[in-house]
């Protein structure tokens, strides 16, 4: 399934509930998703693997394995260590 941007438009509470119903139909379907966000959060809450593509042309992109179980919780400690880390790759933390 390849989504990109789906959840881009939608407000908070409607998009976090899409990133859920998302999260069920990978887990009960195991169908294979690639998707593009802007959303670091919305990444490392759906993904197994988030690549950072770099701002340059010609630059490297980035591979990071999103090592948590699921279902993820946003407020546990490591979810919120990758999402500084994410921050922090690209300056903004």
């Amino acid at each position: 399934l390849l989504l990109d941007e789906p959840l881009g438009a939608l407000d908070a509470m409607t998009k976090i509930g899409m990133q859920e119903e998302l999260a069920r139909i990978w887990s009960e379907e195991n169908v294979t998703m690639v998707m593009v966000t802007h959303d670091l959060e919305e990444a490392i809450y759906l993904a197994d693997r988030v690549l950072i593509l770099p701002r340059e042309k010609g630059g490297t992109a980035r591979l990071v394995e999103v090592e948590l179980p699921r279902p993820r919780d946003r407020s546990e400690s490591r979810f919120v260590r990758y999402r500084e880390d994410l921050l922090r790759e690209f300056g903004l933390h």
